[in-house]
């Protein structure tokens, strides 16, 4: 039990869900910091919601919540402060044909021009040079109107392979692809390394990491997905202001929000602005990064006043947060008080470990099922 005050809330540890519980699907197989497994909203898009119903998250990140809910059938609202979300949530609403696919990319000419800054010690001349004809091909599509879901879909791909550590995207060995690194750390792992930039074939990289993301779903899923995605909204926005979401819509929520200073967003995206030809620094700015635990509390209850009031009568508010700064700081702890201000009930705290004797559930349904010891989620309900 957890004491918030006046309020004793109960706190339940088990194994309520894990990797190998259900092989995600490879649908969400793109990279980006600071994101939960698919198998965190699975568990209570299954419990809390039905065929139909609207889920949503306010802070979408890769759009881990709502893909698996329009797989699971559900109509979904996605939001983000980062334009890069949308770009990389959208288009796996609408899985390309293979075929349409290597054709558009056939299309796409290669031009003979290095790009607007120095990626040198990032990739071959070659490929700089196709990287920036996809660009600007997009850039093109774009401004012309012409941009559709396939032209989408290689825009969402071409941003997650840009860099990596393998060959399995464009640039030479680097940090893992949910980072990027500066040009001069990136020099300095080259002299490390003794490595030059080799030549990558961007389109036959474009081809094969859409067969992985691809290779697990079925019709049923693809239709679910399509079906969810004409209907869907994708807001690039403040999550304190959503008028674009009615009243009383949402059954449910699962997000995780900013955890305070901890990931460096801006940092970690700045070639993925580059070559989407966003405002990486204007972006940094709109993204929330408190410093303080009081700050961060604040933001959060502006927020739960927004989901109060979109959240429809018996929905739920599921919210993901962490231990933070070497665990001195328990944001599960921390954010009850900002979401019962708003209006909600806080039913409980879901602490998500491997190892437990006893399965306790807010909701009396008894599930013994595997699980991972890095989330802490709030549950709180509309009375």
């Amino acid at each position: 039990m957890l004491d918030c005050g006046d309020l004793k809330i109960p706190r339940y540890t088990a194994e309520f869900w894990t990797s190998r519980q259900r092989q995600a699907s490879s649908i969400h197989e793109i990279s980006y910091r600071a994101c939960f497994k698919p198998q965190l909203p699975r568990f209570f898009i299954e419990r809390l919601t039905s065929a139909g119903d609207l889920v949503y998250d306010p802070f979408s990140g890769r759009g881990t919540t709502v893909i698996e809910a329009g797989l699971c059938g559900r109509n979904v609202v996605a939001n983000d402060a980062n334009p890069l979300s949308r770009i990389m949530t959208e288009p796996r609403f609408f899985p390309p044909d293979p075929a349409a696919l290597e054709k558009r990319l056939s299309a796409i000419p290669k031009l003979s021009k290095t790009a607007d800054i120095d990626l040198s010690m990032f990739f071959h001349p070659d490929t700089e040079n196709e990287i920036v004809s996809i660009k600007e091909y997009l850039i093109d599509r774009n401004e012309h109107a012409r941009m559709d879901q396939i032209d989408r879909w290689i825009a969402m791909v071409a941003t997650n392979r840009l860099t990596g550590h393998s060959k399995g995207f464009f640039s030479v060995y680097t940090l893992p692809p949910n980072q990027a690194v500066s040009q001069q750390s990136q020099q300095r792992i080259n002299k490390k390394r003794g490595q030059v930039p080799e030549y990558r074939d961007t389109h036959q990289i474009i081809q094969k990491k859409s067969r992985s993301l691809l290779r697990s779903i079925t019709p049923p899923e693809s239709a679910n997905l399509t079906r969810a995605g004409k209907s869907a909204l994708f807001l690039t926005g403040d999550a304190r202001d959503t008028p674009k979401i009615q009243d009383n819509s949402v059954q449910l929520t699962v997000t995780s929000p900013p955890f305070l200073d901890i990931v460096q967003y801006h940092e970690d995206n700045w070639l993925r602005c580059w070559f989407n030809n966003l405002d990486g620094d204007g972006i940094a700015k709109e993204i929330t990064m408190a410093r303080t635990v009081d700050s961060w509390c604040s933001v959060m209850g502006r927020v739960f006043a927004e989901l109060y009031r979109i959240t429809k009568p018996g929905g739920y508010v599921a919210f993901e947060v962490g231990e933070v700064r070497r665990k001195s700081v328990r944001l599960d702890e921390q954010v009850i008080p900002p979401g019962t201000a708003a209006g909600f009930t806080c039913l409980g705290v879901l602490i998500n470990q491997q190892v437990f004797t006893k399965t306790s559930n807010i909701w009396g349904i008894d599930n013994n099922s595997c699980g991972t010891n890095t989330n802490r989620i709030v549950v709180f309900k509309k009375d």
